[in-house]
C-alpha cells in the first residue's frame, strides 16, 4: 500500500508520540524500552526520507488540522528548508539514542525512562516546527520544545541543575512571550495572514504603505530576539546554563533539536515572512548582521577562556549559531544557502564534539581541558573523531563546514559588508585557537608519572561519535546534493 504525502506527514508526527507512550508503558523494561525507541526512530527516518523524495522533486505536501481561531490554524506544509531540517533531526535521533543508551547505562543515570520520553517529545516538536505551514504552528511547536526539554536540563535534580533549568526556562519563555508572540500578532495585523509564502507575506503591506521601513526593522528585531533559541546575544545565557544536563542532552540541545529549531525559525521567517529581496532592498537587517557578527566574535573569545570542555563547546555553539543568523540578515541567495547548509554542517560536527566530551567523562571522569594531556593515546578513536569534527566546525576541507562558510563569505562580498567578511575570517582563526589545542594536547605525552591505559568508552558511546565524525567528511563530498535540495529557497519572487 502506497501512502499519500499527507498520510506520511501524519505518520512522521505520530511516530515520536507513539515512542513517548511506549516508553511510559515499558519504562521498567529497559531493554524493551530502548529497543522500541531504536526501531521506531529508524522507521521515522525512513518515513521522512520517503517525504523527502517528493519535496526535492518539487512537491509541497500539506496537511491541515483545523483552525483554533479564524486565521490561526494548525497546519503543515513541507518546503525544502523544513525538509532538510527534518532529515537532520530524525537521522540524528537514531545515533543520539544509541549514544544515550550507552552513556546513561554506563554512568548509571537515574530517571532514564523520563529522559527518553522527553527526548521523543522534543523530536516531535522539532518535526512539527520543520513542517509548520504558518507562524502559529511554528510558535506552538517552539513552545512545546521549550517545555519538553526542561526536564532534561534539570535531569540530575541538584541545586545547580535546578538553577540552570530556571535560567533555561526563564530566558526562553520571556523572549518568546514578550517578543515572539508580539511579532506574530503584529504580522497578522498588517499582512492579514500567518501562512508562510516564498517571497514573504509582508511585501504587499510594505508596498501599500501599511507598514513603514522603520516598523519592519522593529518587527524584525522582535522576531530575532523573540526566538531566544537562536542564542543571539544578549539572550544567550540559557545555553551555557543548560550544560548542567547530561551530555546526551547537551547533544540534543546543540545539534538535534533545540538550537536548530531557533536558527531554523529565524531563517524561515526571513525567507517566508519578510522575503530575502525585501530585506535586502530596505536594508532593515544591517543592524542584525552586525549584532550577529558581534556575537560570533565575543562568544568565540569567551570560549577560549573556558577550561571546562562542555562550557567551551557551549560558547562555540553560541558563535556558530550566529553564522546562520548572519546569513539570514545578509539576505542574498549565497548567504541564505550558507545558512541552510550550516544548519546541517554544524549539527553533525557539534554533535560529534559533544559525543566525544561525554565519552571522555564516562571513561575517565575528566571534564577540564587542562587535565586531558595524553588522553588521545588512551582514547585514540574518541580524540581522532574530535579532531575531524573540529576541522569541520573551523571550516577547513575536507570538513563539510567549509562549504557553508564559503557561501556565507560570498554573501558578505555580495552585500559589500567587508567588515563582516573579516569577522568570518577572524572567527575561523579563533575556532582554531579554542578547538585544535584540545586534540593536540591529548596526543602529547602524559604528565610525568601519569599512566593512561587504553580505555575507550563503551562501544555504544564510541560507535555513534565515529559515525558522525565520518559524516562531517561525507558532507564535504556530497555538498552538491544539499545545495540542489536547498536551491529553491533562494529564489526571488517578483
Amino acid at each position: 500500500m502506497t501512502l499519500t504525502p499527507s498520510s506520511l506527514i501524519v505518520l512522521s508526527l505520530v511516530l515520536p508520540l507513539v515512542v513517548f507512550v511506549l516508553i511510559g508503558l515499558f519504562g521498567k523494561l529497559a531493554n524493551l524500552r530502548d529497543g522500541l525507541t531504536l526501531i521506531l526512530s529508524s522507521v521515522l527516518f525512513y518515513v521522512v526520507c520517503c517525504l523527502a523524495d517528493g519535496v526535492f522533486a518539487g512537491g509541497r505536501p500539506e496537511l491541515s488540522l483545523g483552525d483554533m481561531l479564524p486565521g490561526f490554524s494548525i497546519a503543515f506544509s513541507i518546503e525544502p528548508l523544513g525538509m532538510v531540517f527534518a532529515l537532520v533531526a530524525s537521522g540524528l535521533w537514531i545515533v543520539t539514542t544509541v549514544y544515550a543508551i550507552g552513556y546513561m547505562r554506563s554512568h548509571r543515570e537515574h530517571h532514564q525512562t523520563r529522559f527518553f520520553a522527553c527526548f521523543a517529545m522534543a523530536i516531535f516538536a522539532a518535526l512539527a516546527a520543520a513542517f509548520s505551514a504558518n507562524l502559529f504552528t511554528l510558535f506552538v511547536a517552539y513552545e512545546l520544545m521549550t517545555i519538553s526539554t526542561y526536564p532534561l536540563v534539570t535531569h540530575h535534580g541538584t541545586e545547580k541543575a535546578k538553577l540552570g533549568g530556571r535560567t533555561y526556562l526563564g530566558v526562553l519563555l520571556f523572549t518568546s512571550i514578550a517578543f515572539f508572540m508580539m511579532a506574530i500578532g503584529w504580522t497578522w495585523s498588517v499582512a492579514h495572514t500567518l501562512d508562510f509564502q516564498l517571497g514573504g507575506i509582508l511585501r504587499e503591506a510594505c508596498q501599500s504603505g501599511e507598514i513603514q521601513n522603520w516598523q519592519l526593522m522593529l518587527l524584525l528585531a522582535l522576531f530575532a530576539f523573540g526566538i531566544g533559541k537562536a542564542a543571539l546575544m544578549p539572550f544567550h545565557r540559557w545555553l551555557p546554563a543548560a550544560m548542567v544536563a547530561p551530555t546526551p542532552v547537551s547533544a540534543l540541545l546543540h545539534a538535534v533539536a533545540v538550537v536548530k529549531v531557533g536558527v531554523f525559525s529565524v531563517l524561515k521567517i526571513a525567507i517566508y515572512v519578510f522575503g530575502i529581496d525585501l530585506i535586502r532592498e530596505t536594508s532593515i537587517s544591517d543592524w542584525l548582521a552586525y549584532t550577529a557578527g558581534f556575537t560570533i566574535l565575543l562568544a568565540s573569545l569567551v570560549a577560549m577562556t573556558k577550561d571546562n570542555l562542555k562550557a567551551r563547546l557551549a560558547y562555540s555553539t553560541v558563535s556558530q549559531l550566529a553564522y546562520i543568523t548572519l546569513g539570514a540578515a545578509l539576505a542574498t541567495p549565497a548567504s541564505v544557502m550558507g545558512s541552510g547548509m550550516h544548519i546541517v554542517m554544524h549539527a553533525v560536527g557539534k554533535i560529534t564534539l559533544f559525543f566525544c566530551a561525554g565519552a571522555i567523562y564516562v571513561a575517565t571522569h575528566k571534564t577540564d581541558i587542562s587535565d586531558m594531556r595524553g588522553l588521545g593515546r588512551a582514547m585514540p578513536l574518541t580524540m581522532g573523531a574530535f579532531f575531524i569534527a573540529s576541522i569541520s566546525i573551523i571550516g577547513l576541507p575536507p570538513g563539510g563546514g567549509a562549504w557553508s562558510k564559503w557561501f556565507l563569505a560570498l554573501g558578505t562580498v555580495e552585500t559589500s559588508h567587508y567588515f563582516l567578511l573579516a569577522v568570518l575570517m577572524i572567527s575561523s582563526l579563533l575556532n582554531i585557537a579554542y578547538l585544535l589545542p584540545i586534540p593536540i594536547r591529548s596526543f602529547m605525552k602524559p604528565k610525568t608519572g601519569e599512566t593512561l591505559p587504553f580505555k575507550e568508552a563503551p562501544m555504544m558511546c564510541v560507535l555513534p561519535l565515529c559515525l558522525t565524525a565520518i559524516g562531517t567528511l561525507v558532507l564535504f563530498f556530497v555538498a552538491d546534493a544539499l545545495y540542489l535540495a536547498l536551491l529553491p529557497i533562494t529564489e526571488v519572487v517578483k
